[in-house]
Order: C-alpha cells, then sequence, then structure tokens
C-alpha cells in the first residue's frame, strides 16, 4: 500500500514535469505534417521512373494540399538541374548532405492551410506557401524520413510566385523563408516577375504587413522604453514563475514525506496487531461490572501458616 502511495506521488510529479516541459509549437505540428505528406508523396511512386514528375493525393482532412515527387540520381541533379519543378527552378551545382545515390524530391503546396502551419503575426499571405523538401530514394516505402540538406553552389533556386493576390495599395510584398523549426526569414522585396530566391530547401511564401497592424512611427526614446520595459516584465514573469515552481515542488516533497511517515506509523500498527493475534489468548473473568484477564493455573499453591506448623 505504501509503495502505490510512493509510486503515485511519483507519477505525479513526472506527469507535472512533463506538463511545464511541454509547450505545443508549430515547429512540432509543421514537422508532423512533414512527414504526413512526405508518406503521401511516396504512394505515388507505383513504377517510378526517374525524372519524372508524380502527383500525390492526401487525406479528405487536408482537402486543397497539393502534393507531388520526383525521384532523381544525385549525379544528375548536380549535373543538369530540374528546369520545372512545379514553380522550382532547380540550377546547376546543387550540394547534398549526407550524400545519397538517388533522391526524392518532394512538393508541397499548403494552399488554405499556410496560416494554421504557418502563423505569421502582423502580416498577410497574398501566395500559398510551398514547400521544398529533399529525401533519401533508398526505401520508397519508409516512413519518417529526414530531410536531406539541399544547398546550392552557384546560381539560387528560384520560385515563381505568378497568381499572387492582390497587394494592398500602398504595402511592398516580402518573400519569407520558413526553417525546420518554423522561423521565418524575410527578403526586402519580391524579385521582378513575382519570383523567389533562396539558396536551401524550405517552406516559401509572399506576404505583405497587415493594414490593421501596421504601427505608426514612433519616437526613438519610446521604442527603447518599450523594450526595456517588456524585458523587465519577461523578468519578472521567469522570477514569479520560478518561485511558483519551486514552492509547488517543495509542498510536493512535504506531502511525499507525510506519506511515508503515515505509511511506516500503519505498519508498526498493524504488526502489533498481528503480534497480538499471533499471542497466548488470555482467559477472561467476570470481576462486577468489568471483564478482566485471569491466569488457568499458579506457579505455587497458597499454603496456610498452620500447615507449616504442623
Amino acid at each position: 500500500m505504501g509503495f502505490l502511495c510512493c509510486l503515485q506521488v511519483l507519477m505525479f510529479l513526472l506527469f507535472c514535469s512533463k506538463l511545464s516541459a511541454q509547450s505545443p509549437t508549430n515547429a512540432t505540428s509543421s514537422s508532423s505534417l512533414d512527414a504526413l505528406l512526405q508518406d503521401y508523396s511516396f504512394r505515388a511512386f507505383v513504377r517510378p521512373r526517374t525524372g519524372i514528375l508524380y502527383e500525390g493525393t492526401v487525406p479528405s482532412n487536408l482537402t486543397g494540399i497539393k502534393v507531388a515527387a520526383m525521384r532523381l540520381r544525385s549525379g544528375s541533379l548536380r549535373k543538369r538541374g530540374v528546369s520545372s519543378f512545379k514553380e522550382f527552378k532547380i540550377p546547376k551545382g546543387v550540394i547534398l548532405k549526407p550524400y545519397v545515390t538517388r533522391l526524392v524530391l518532394v512538393y508541397q503546396n499548403l494552399a488554405n492551410f499556410s496560416h494554421l502551419y504557418y502563423p505569421l503575426s502582423g502580416y498577410d499571405y497574398v501566395a500559398p506557401v510551398l514547400g521544398l523538401l529533399a529525401y533519401d530514394a533508398k526505401n520508397l516505402s519508409a516512413l519518417n524520413l529526414p530531410e536531406l540538406d539541399l544547398k546550392v553552389s552557384n546560381d539560387p533556386i528560384r520560385i515563381d510566385f505568378s497568381d499572387l493576390e492582390p497587394i494592398p495599395q500602398g504595402s511592398s510584398a516580402k518573400c519569407v523563408r520558413f526553417d525546420s523549426q518554423g522561423e521565418a526569414t524575410f527578403s526586402e522585396s519580391i524579385q521582378p516577375g513575382n519570383t523567389c530566391e533562396t539558396e536551401v530547401q524550405g517552406h516559401f511564401s509572399v506576404v505583405v504587413k497587415s493594414v490593421a497592424s501596421a504601427p505608426s512611427p514612433a519616437p526613438p526614446g519610446n521604442e527603447k522604453k518599450k523594450k526595456s520595459s517588456g524585458s523587465n516584465s519577461s523578468r519578472t514573469w521567469i522570477i514569479v514563475g520560478s518561485v511558483v515552481g519551486g514552492l509547488l515542488l517543495l509542498g510536493l516533497l512535504l506531502f511525499l514525506v507525510l506519506r511515508c511517515k503515515n505509511y511506516k506509523k500503519q505498519e508498526k500498527m498493524r504488526e502489533m496487531e498481528r503480534a497480538g493475534e499471533t499471542g497466548e489468548a488470555l482467559r477472561m473473568t467476570q470481576v462486577g461490572e468489568t471483564r478482566a484477564p485471569t491466569a488457568t493455573t499458579t506457579r505455587t499453591q497458597p499454603m496456610l501458616e498452620t500447615e507449616y506448623a504442623a
């Protein structure tokens, strides 16, 4: 019983630590989506041929997302590139790390799911998020494959965003790239012809600043004050969180100690009860209105003084 109590307390502590450690981030959801789309794009390879683009299908809950895949030889990709891989134009001189003999290029078009998996505060999408990822083609039925590191050595990869949504007057479109952690990197402006350029793989789109969130120019002094106040508030929250976490941990440890003491006390009482049950039962007799234990026999029989005299 005591072991179970201690185990419950330890499980509760582990559960609390898991809750504090878990912070559902967008990077986790987007990486899970990449793994899922890799699976569905690989399913398009029924009788795969090198250099042919195969369109994949996605489950009904992801209707609108488009995937495609192409199997290539690494040497061919480096020597010739890929002139047309959907909206992507991959030049010569592509380097893969780690090196593989064959690879699969996976194309993603997240369509109306773009803002769900790659939310950008203060920006609006004017184009869907497009993904370009590379995987090892050794096992086309494998799941959760790690991404290959694809980089260019000379000319950049070009992405054609010809079908942009109308850009609000006074706004300028920017290219944005998301890395494997979901971190966004912006360019100064979109290239002529509504194209973006990149030297690595990832997810890409075109955004404009939200009209409602466009800030009015503030004096430099106010900016410094905001930064300092923001840093101070974050430090305050860190201190408060540390104190609260320490108090909770202390309370849980105290609770564990009290439960262990209570368990030892109960065990001692049980031992005394067991000793009483296994011992010799005493004969009880009625003395007035109470019952008292009496011995069945006496060690020596009492004798009167007259008996000694005789």
